[in-house]
């Protein structure tokens, strides 16, 4: 079964510096239909302008991932972390017991565009972590990579939940097929371009929420970047 969350049907907010479309229920847009799915409770598709950016602020018991698609996006945390997060690369940040940080958009004059994903913790009270890793363009290229599991396999980032996040590049014509054992649900978000998901048409900003089948068969039908979350 698949349903599929149109892109045109999120929330949205538009503060001027920040253009955000939310598929579940964020901040002052709730939707008690669109309350998250399994374990993912949020996906904001996020332009922020040059120069601006989300100060400081707290987070706790949730694992969050930030996924660019174009421009840099700063971060700074309690933690001890700064870094620069630019496409190609996955961060994950776990609140756990609490943690404060900031993103920023330190561009001069270019919007950054990044999905923010909150993900539930298999427990409450871990103790706060992050982490960030770069994947090369041609391991995202015509393919489905995974980038963030529970157990920080093949190189993904390590997530405290029973979820593998899967991204990939796909041209027009390519065709994927990912797995789907018993008793396991998906997500699929595409961030960009097009795709058929089961032969399920899926837009740009489009997500799915999928139980019941045994695989995803994925083929573009334009320039693509899409994500796909196995969860329990």
């Amino acid at each position: 079964m698949i349903t599929r969350r149109p892109a045109g049907e999120r929330g949205h907010t538009d503060i001027g510096w920040l253009d955000s479309h939310h598929t579940f229920s964020f901040g002052d847009y709730h939707d008690p239909q669109q309350e998250g799915f399994r374990t993912l409770r949020v996906i904001n598709d996020d332009r922020v302008a040059a120069k601006q950016g989300f100060g400081k602020h707290p987070h706790r018991d949730m694992e969050i991932i930030s996924y660019v698609l174009e421009g840099k996006l700063a971060h700074n945390d309690t933690l001890g972390n700064q870094s620069l997060i630019v496409p190609g690369e996955v961060q994950r940040m776990s609140a756990g017991t609490g943690v404060l940080h900031s993103e920023y958009n330190p561009s001069e004059t270019e919007p950054v565009h990044f999905l923010q994903i909150w993900l539930l913790p298999e427990k409450r009270d871990l103790p706060p972590g992050y982490e960030q890793k770069r994947f090369p363009p041609e391991t995202l290229k015509g393919k489905l990579r995974l980038v963030a599991a529970r157990d920080g396999r093949d190189g993904a980032v390590t997530v405290h939940q029973d979820v593998a996040l899967y991204a990939g590049r796909l041209s027009a014509g390519d065709q994927v097929t990912v797995p789907l054992a018993a008793g396991r649900h998906a997500w699929v978000q595409v961030a960009r371009g097009a795709v058929a998901l089961n032969g399920t048409a899926l837009a740009e900003g489009d997500g799915a929420a999928v139980s019941d089948e045994q695989a995803l068969a994925l083929t573009s039908t334009a320039e693509s970047e899409v994500l796909v979350f196995d969860l329990a």
